[in-house]
């Protein structure tokens, strides 16, 4: 992760940094998944967007190695809220999660794909989605072969406009751990102000993070021309 002390190269990638997602429902096992549910599923697709050099769209089976590599990547997953994944198997379960969330209307998580060859390098997601005070919380991974180019920003920005013009929310937040400097950076660059910070609120393996808390409000975004 680019940080104020490591080389010119990383910290290039500043605007291109991951924030943690909060806890997740668990993954649904597929044997539990009803037929109504399962019908479901083929109807609950996520709208895809575009951007000019990105897609961001649902993300599918075939999807999974490329997920795998960007969540088990040390460097993505350096301030995020779990270990980096150490086998396929957990890529699996979590695109499962991911369609469980989509189907249940609980998170919305699209793959962040090149435009030109469909490759995913990144996922964005809402969640904690609260239609009745309009509003939702971010998250947002890439992985770091692919920083420093402004991939981050530019889903964000695509992500940001679909969540408050297409789907009504008022406010977007977000919880990076305040020594990812480079993430804050982007949150920043993207409108978000820092609301505050919560002390020793995640145990990831043998460390303990506090949070940096972030929001945007609909009526603070701009879109540059």
């Amino acid at each position: 992760m680019a940080g104020e002390s490591e080389s010119i190269a990383a910290e290039a990638a500043s605007y291109d940094a991951p924030s943690r997602l909060g806890a997740s429902p668990l993954p649904i096992p597929v044997s539990r998944l009803s037929p109504d549910t399962a019908r479901m599923k083929s109807r609950k697709s996520l709208p895809t967007l575009e951007s000019s050099r990105l897609r961001l769209r649902q993300i599918q089976v075939a999807d999974v190695e490329d997920l795998f590599a960007i969540f088990s990547d040390p460097k993505t997953m350096r301030y995020w809220s779990h270990a980096p994944f150490v086998g396929i198997a957990e890529a699996e379960a979590y695109l499962r999660n991911i369609d469980a969330g989509r189907i249940n209307g609980t998170h919305l998580q699209w793959g962040i794909a090149l435009g030109e060859s469909d490759k995913l390098i990144g996922t964005t997601t809402l969640f904690a989605l609260n239609p009745r005070h309009h509003r939702a919380e971010i998250g947002y991974a890439l992985a770091s072969a692919h920083w420093a180019r402004g991939f981050g920003h530019e889903a964000l920005m695509t992500v940001l406009s679909h969540a408050f013009n297409a789907r009504g929310f008022l406010r977007i937040e977000a919880d990076v751990d305040p020594r990812n400097a480079a993430s804050c950076r982007l949150l920043e660059k993207l409108g978000f102000r820092l609301e505050g910070r919560l002390r020793e609120r995640w145990h990831v393996e043998d460390e303990i993070q506090d949070s940096a808390i972030y929001g945007l409000l609909a009526r603070e975004f701009v879109i540059p021309a």
